[in-house]
C-alpha cells in the first residue's frame, strides 16, 4: 500500500493524530491556492486573467510575491525546496510563466475545475504527504498583501508549532477598523503562546455588525492562511466531507505527471463537492464532537486580502492628501481618491474625493470607494449580457505569446498576434472563418493545408475557411503578425484543435 492508498484509508481518528506527533520536525510545505476569480478588482482583474497574475501593488504580481513570501525564514523548522502551487486549467500556462520568470521552480497541481479552497487544500496535502513524509501545510492565498514578512514568519513558526500537535491552525488579524469585506474569527481560551482557541468562524457581516465585533476585542479577520499536517488535513476532510475526499483521493491516483505539473483525472475530480476551507472544515470543528482542535494565532504583519480597490488604495503609500495611483496619473485639487491607468493613456482626476478610477484598454470603472463592493454584482450584470469585458482583456495570453484585438465590426476582426520564440500555435481549423496574415516583423512558418513555408517581413497569405493550418515563430525574436478575421462567426470557440504542444487538445 502506497502512502496515498494509506491515507486514503485512514479512518482511526485518533491513531492518525497520534502518529502526527511522531515524526521529528516535519518540512513546511508553502501551498498557495491560486484558483480565484478576483472579480471584485474588475477591470484590471477578469475571468481569464485574475488578479493573482496582475502586478496590482509592486513590480512583481501578487502571485509572484506570495512565491517569495517563505524566502528567508528561520523559523524551527526546514522549508521545503519548492511551494506547491494550485491554480485552474485557464491559468497553469501564465502560472508556470511567472514562476520561471522569477527562477521558482513550484509543483504546480492543475485542478480541472473550479471546485474552491477545500478541494484544492486536498489535493496540495496528498502531494504533500506522499513527497515530504507527511509535511505540514503552510496554505495562503495567491492574492493577498503582507507588507511584514518577518512578523508573518514569527506567526507561521507558532502556527507550525501547534500543528505538529495535530491542531489545524489559522493565522487571525486583529482588526484595525470594522470591514464588511472580511470574515471573522470568534476568539476562545487562551493559550500561554499567545495562541487562542477558536470558538467559531463568522462570514463577513453587515457594517452594524462588524462594528460590534471590533469593539468587543473578542474577533479577528480571517486571514485565510491556514497551516496543518497533511494527514490531519487528508483525516478531517474524510471525517466532515467523505465524497469530497474520495473525489480527490481517485482524482489524484489517477492524474497524469508531466516534469512541469501534475493534472488530477477529470471525471473523478468534478465528483467533488464545491466548497471553501472555512465552510468544509472550520465551521464544523467542534460541532460534531469531533477531535480536531481549531488554533488561531495573531498576524500583525500589514496584511490585506486585496479583495476591493478600497483595499488596494489601504494598502499602497499616498501622497498628503490620501491618493495612490499606479500608471500615468495626474491628481489636481483631489483627496482620498485612487487611480490607475492599465492601458497607457494619462488618467487626470481634478477635484476627485474617496474614488477609484481605473482604466484599460477596453474599459473605464469609476465608482464611490464606500462602494466598491458592488464592482462584483456590476461583473455579475456585463456577463449576463454576454459582454466579453466580464471574462477576458483586449490583449489575451497564451501559452505561445498573445494577441490583442484591434479592431471588430459586422464580420471582420484585426488581432495583432505576437508569437514568442519557438511558439507554434496549435494545428487547427475553423469552420465559419477564413484568415488573412501579414507578418510585421520576425519570420513565420506557416501551415497551410499540405503545403509549409516561410513568411518574411511585409509577406502575407491566405487562410481559407476550413483548412487545417498552424503559425510557428521559429526564429530567435518575437514575431509578430496582423491578423484579419472574416465571416459568418468570429468568436474564439470556432476552433478545431488536431495538435498542439501545449496539451490543448480533446
Amino acid at each position: 500500500m502506497d502512502k496515498v492508498d494509506a491515507i486514503a484509508a485512514a479512518t482511526n481518528v485518533e491513531t492518525t493524530l497520534s502518529n502526527s506527533a511522531t515524526v521529528d520536525s516535519p518540512p513546511l510545505v508553502q501551498v498557495i491556492l491560486a484558483g480565484g476569480s478576483g472579480t471584485r478588482l474588475w477591470p484590471v482583474s477578469r475571468e481569464q486573467f485574475p488578479k493573482q497574475l496582475i502586478d496590482v501593488i509592486g513590480n512583481q504580481t501578487l502571485l509572484q510575491a506570495t512565491m517569495g513570501r517563505m524566502a528567508g525564514f528561520e523559523g524551527a523548522w526546514d522549508i521545503a525546496a519548492d511551494p506547491v502551487i494550485v491554480c485552474g486549467a485557464e491559468h497553469y500556462f501564465a502560472t508556470y510563466e511567472q514562476a520561471r520568470e522569477i527562477g521558482v521552480n513550484a509543483r504546480i497541481i492543475v485542478e480541472p475545475a473550479r471546485r474552491d479552497t477545500a478541494p484544492a487544500l486536498t489535493l496540495a496535502a496528498l502531494s504533500a504527504y506522499a513527497e515530504n513524509d507527511d509535511a505540514i501545510l503552510v496554505a495562503m492565498p495567491a492574492d493577498h498583501a503582507i507588507a511584514n514578512l518577518e512578523a508573518l514568519h514569527q506567526a507561521i513558526d507558532l502556527a507550525a508549532s501547534h500543528a505538529h500537535k495535530g491542531a489545524i491552525v489559522t493565522l487571525g488579524v486583529p482588526p484595525e477598523r470594522p470591514d464588511t469585506g472580511f470574515g471573522y474569527i470568534r476568539l476562545g481560551g487562551a493559550l500561554r503562546d499567545g495562541a487562542r482557541h477558536i470558538e467559531r468562524f463568522v462570514e463577513k457581516p453587515a457594517a452594524e455588525l462588524a462594528a460590534q465585533y471590533v469593539s468587543s476585542g473578542n474577533y479577528w479577520w480571517n486571514s485565510g492562511i491556514f497551516v496543518v499536517r497533511a494527514s490531519v488535513w487528508l483525516t478531517v476532510i474524510e471525517q466532515f466531507q467523505p465524497d469530497m475526499h474520495a473525489a480527490c483521493v481517485h482524482a489524484w491516483r489517477n492524474a497524469k505527471r508531466t516534469d512541469e505539473c501534475v493534472m488530477p483525472e477529470a471525471g473523478e475530480f468534478l465528483n467533488s463537492p464545491s466548497d471553501s476551507i472555512d465552510y468544509a472544515v472550520m465551521e464544523q470543528l467542534g460541532k460534531r464532537g469531533s477531535n480536531f482542535t481549531g488554533v488561531v494565532v495573531p498576524l500583525e504583519a500589514g496584511w490585506s486580502d486585496l479583495g476591493s480597490w478600497d483595499a488596494v488604495w489601504q494598502a499602497m503609500e499616498k501622497d498628503e492628501c490620501g491618493n495612490a495611483s499606479n500608471g500615468r496619473v495626474l491628481f489636481e485639487g483631489s483627496s482620498a481618491t485612487y487611480a490607475r491607468s492599465q492601458g497607457g493613456r494619462l488618467l487626470a482626476c481634478v477635484g476627485t474625493h474617496n474614488l477609484v478610477v481605473v482604466e484599460t484598454d477596453d474599459a473605464v470603472l469609476v465608482a464611490d470607494r464606500s462602494h466598491v463592493q458592488d464592482v462584483k454584482t456590476l461583473v455579475s450584470r456585463i456577463r449576463s449580457e454576454k459582454s466579453p469585458e466580464a471574462d477576458a482583456h483586449r490583449k489575451v495570453r497564451r501559452p505561445w505569446g498573445f494577441y490583442d484585438s484591434i479592431d471588430h465590426g459586422d464580420r471582420f476582426q484585426v488581432k495583432r498576434i505576437v508569437v514568442m520564440p519557438g511558439g507554434r500555435l496549435s494545428l487547427q481549423m475553423h469552420h465559419h472563418r477564413a484568415e488573412h496574415w501579414v507578418v510585421v516583423s520576425g519570420t513565420a512558418l506557416v501551415t497551410r493545408g499540405e503545403e509549409q513555408f516561410l513568411l518574411g517581413e511585409n509577406e502575407s497569405t491566405f487562410i481559407p475557411l476550413g483548412v487545417c493550418h498552424r503559425l510557428e515563430n521559429p526564429g530567435r525574436v518575437p514575431l509578430q503578425i496582423i491578423e484579419v478575421q472574416s465571416g459568418a462567426y468570429l468568436g474564439e470557440d470556432d476552433i478545431v484543435r488536431f495538435d498542439d504542444k501545449y496539451g490543448r487538445c480533446g
